[in-house]
């Protein structure tokens, strides 16, 4: 299935619930906000709804403060179409997939690798550099106008899903997508300072600690973080898990970044992020684990305690490392 059937199925229903993954980022943001304003043009109705709290730093995003986020005694809104994005697995919608009880089609756009292709109707792209670019090849697509507020949504998931234009996933049409984008004046350096440099100074300390604990395998080409216990989160959704990931990448000799987090709940569960500099394919290494995502930054969750689900994790990617040369 493709892009065409895509917008053949936009055209042909009318009421969408627009969602993403749990513990949604930029480009999960981006793309729902541009996939929501896209149908809104097309005079059809549409709500966006998570798992999870809207992330810190991310209320700059126009409509960002309107997504819903399920909780008990939600208000069901009577839609005929479940669109899921940035998402390569319904269950990583959380209890969102449940609201889907009617078994409604399911439109499911997204670009990592590992996806189920689970859809009705499906437009999975491995090669785009994110979710938030599809969309915006859906809105070229459509023949349908760009305006400020969708540019803005739109370049913040495709900055921050290619770590400011730095990973592989940047191609040629990245940058002719942003390129475009930039003509409605946004503010790069806001867009740049809110996403990444926005650390509360309560959690300041606290992300010196997590850092401090990294320990080193496969002579320094493995680093690993844990953090066992919850991080702080209030409304806003603070998590100091991408500052890790990212600080871990920047160590001299590190090939594979490994974060392994204990979740809230009443069984043990651990979730796992992973992240590559390109010779290791950590999706592969997640997909072992029935996870999944890209070549270079993938993740899942397993059930059990920190120490010996971390210590299985690594010996696994040991053993990748081993196949590079020294």
């Amino acid at each position: 299935m493709s892009l065409n059937e895509i917008c053949r199925s936009i055209k042909k229903y009318d009421k969408f619930l627009i969602t993403a993954h749990t513990s949604p980022e930029g480009d999960a943001l981006g793309s729902e906000l541009g996939f929501y304003n896209l149908v809104r043009k097309l005079g059809k109705q549409a709500v966006i709804v998570n798992d999870d709290f809207l992330p810190a730093g991310y209320d700059f995003l126009p409509g960002a403060p309107d997504i819903l986020r399920l909780v008990k005694g939600f208000k069901f809104f009577n839609f005929d179409c479940l669109v899921v994005l940035d998402c390569a697995d319904l269950k990583r919608t959380g209890g969102v997939s449940r609201l889907n009880a009617a078994g409604r089609p399911v439109l499911n756009i997204d670009h990592h690798i590992s996806n189920q292709n689970f859809g009705d109707a499906n437009w999975v792209d491995g090669q785009a550099s994110s979710c938030s670019e599809m969309i915006y090849r859906l809105y070229k697509r459509m023949g349908l106008p760009l305006d400020k507020d969708t540019a803005l949504v739109l370049y913040t998931g495709i900055m921050t899903d290619t770590g400011s234009f730095r990973y592989s996933n940047t191609a040629v049409s990245t940058f002719r997508a942003a390129a475009e984008l930039l003509k409605f004046g946004i503010n790069v350096a806001m867009v740049y300072r809110r996403t990444y440099e926005n650390i509360p100074p309560r959690d300041a300390k606290l992300l010196l600690k997590f850092l401090s604990g990294v320990k080193f395998f496969s002579s320094g080409r493995l680093a690993v973080f844990q953090i066992d216990r919850r991080l702080p989160v209030d409304k806003s959704g603070t998590d100091l898990a991408d500052h890790i990931l990212t600080f871990g990448r920047q160590i001299q000799g590190v090939e594979v970044v490994a974060l392994f987090k204990n979740m809230p709940g009443i069984k043990p569960q651990v979730r796992v992020n992973l992240r590559s500099q390109g010779a290791v394919d950590v999706n592969k290494i997640a997909a072992f684990f029935a996870g999944g995502g890209h070549k270079t930054a993938a993740g899942c969750t397993l059930p059990g305690k920190l120490a010996p689900v971390s210590a299985k994790v690594v010996a696994r990617i040991c053993q990748e490392l081993k196949k590079l040369p020294l």
